[in-house]
């Protein structure tokens, strides 16, 4: 019996890592300010809490140092990029 090959392998660990911050007082009233101006710009309310991954992973994205220093270490075993 031979094996069976896909195009794509399987699927990497989507499992969500709940993390806890503190930020200080002024940065949490932009959070705020953030999340009450998507709502006006979206027309779809969204608390801080769901906006912060996107933020995050945004913040990630744009840093170029980060994704020179990421792109010579090679790829995270867990990473599904």
């Amino acid at each position: 019996m031979s094996a069976t090959t896909l195009k794509i392998g399987p699927l990497p660990d989507t499992t969500p890592v709940k993390l806890t911050i503190a930020v200080d007082p002024d940065v949490n009233a932009d959070l705020e300010l953030y999340a009450q101006i998507y709502e006006e710009t979206y027309k779809e309310k969204a608390s801080v809490a769901a906006l912060i991954p996107s933020m995050l992973e945004a913040f990630l994205a744009s840093d170029s140092g980060f994704k020179k220093a990421r792109k010579a270490r090679g790829p995270h075993p867990n990473s599904s990029k």
